[in-house]
This record gives C-alpha cells, sequence and structure tokens, in this order.
C-alpha cells in the first residue's frame, strides 16, 4: 500500500499522490485542515494518485467543500478512470462537473 500526502507545488497548485482510501483519508485530511488555501482558485493534480475508493471519493468531495468555506475554487486534473467511475456510480456528476 502506499501512502497518500497532499504535496503544495506552488501557492495555487497542490498534488494528491498515492491511494486515496479508507485506510489514509484520516491522515490525509489532517493534512488538508493544515494548508491555507489562499488563492482565490487552485488546481489539484490528481496524476500521482494510485487508487481511489469510495472513502477517497468522499474526502474529495469535502476537500472541495472545505475549499469553497475559504472562498477557494479548486479545479481538479488528470481525474482517473477509477474515481470517473465512482463519480458515475454515486450519481455525483452535477457535484464534480464545475470542478474539471
Amino acid at each position: 500500500m502506499s501512502s497518500a500526502t497532499i504535496e503544495v507545488i506552488e501557492a495555487s497548485n497542490y498534488r494528491l499522490k498515492g491511494d486515496i482510501t479508507h485506510t489514509s483519508v484520516p491522515f490525509l485530511w489532517q493534512q488538508v485542515m493544515s494548508l491555507p488555501f489562499a488563492v482565490e482558485q487552485l488546481e489539484v493534480s490528481l496524476q500521482h494518485t494510485t487508487r481511489f475508493d469510495s472513502a477517497g471519493l468522499v474526502m474529495l468531495i469535502h476537500l472541495l467543500e472545505h475549499a469553497k468555506n475559504r472562498k477557494c475554487h479548486i479545479m481538479l486534473s488528470f481525474i482517473p478512470k477509477q474515481l470517473e467511475i465512482l463519480i458515475e456510480l454515486y450519481n455525483l456528476d452535477s457535484v464534480i462537473e464545475k470542478h474539471i
């Protein structure tokens, strides 16, 4: 299992890495809560994620809301196929579409 992290590339560019699953979400969320979200819009790249499960999808939705509450809009890039399937399965297209 790969450990999950969120890395700040620059003030407006973050990167999620690793397995975003029920085992990594609690630790990953602690990292997210410590981020400043100091810009109006930032990009979160999912290019280096290796796996997503439903807990990872829920965390991603909470990340979008957390940033929104701080007046920061997140744009997601490099959405993996596994996450696309989960988004469709849970009928969350309308929630995610404005972040792609």
